[in-house]
């Protein structure tokens, strides 16, 4: 999908695509199915349409994914989705200066090695 959708080459250190660049939206979404379709068969709370906010929070509750870092992610992703509107609602596309956006990326990355990391042990 990077290589489909993602921003191409030398122009990461110039641009941030909020959906597909790593880090971004389509990571947090994929930790989310990744969670719910690897644990909703003993925590059914995970089954429900609750969106990816919740379901994080949900998750961390259950112990599956730090607290701390859960809420980290969830405001990256009310935060990426904000941006992500007020550039379409202006005609633009979701890309960023990336140093707009580190800390947000950094939370979303940690995350997906905290998940990913764990499935491999």
């Amino acid at each position: 999908m990077v290589d489909a959708h993602g921003t191409k080459g030398d122009q990461r250190e110039r641009v941030f695509d909020l959906k597909h660049d790593p880090g971004g939206l389509v990571d947090v979404e994929f930790v989310v199915q990744y969670l719910v379709l690897g644990y909703s068969h003993r925590h059914a709370e995970l089954t429900g349409n609750l969106g990816n906010i919740a379901l994080l929070k949900i998750a961390a509750g259950l112990g599956l994914i730090p607290e701390g870092l859960a809420e980290e992610v969830r405001n990256a992703y009310r935060d990426y989705r904000r941006m992500q509107h007020a550039l379409r609602l202006n005609g633009a596309r979701p890309r960023v200066a990336p140093e707009l956006v580190q800390q947000r990326v950094d939370a979303v990355r940690a995350l997906w090695r905290v998940v990913f990391d764990a499935g491999q042990r």
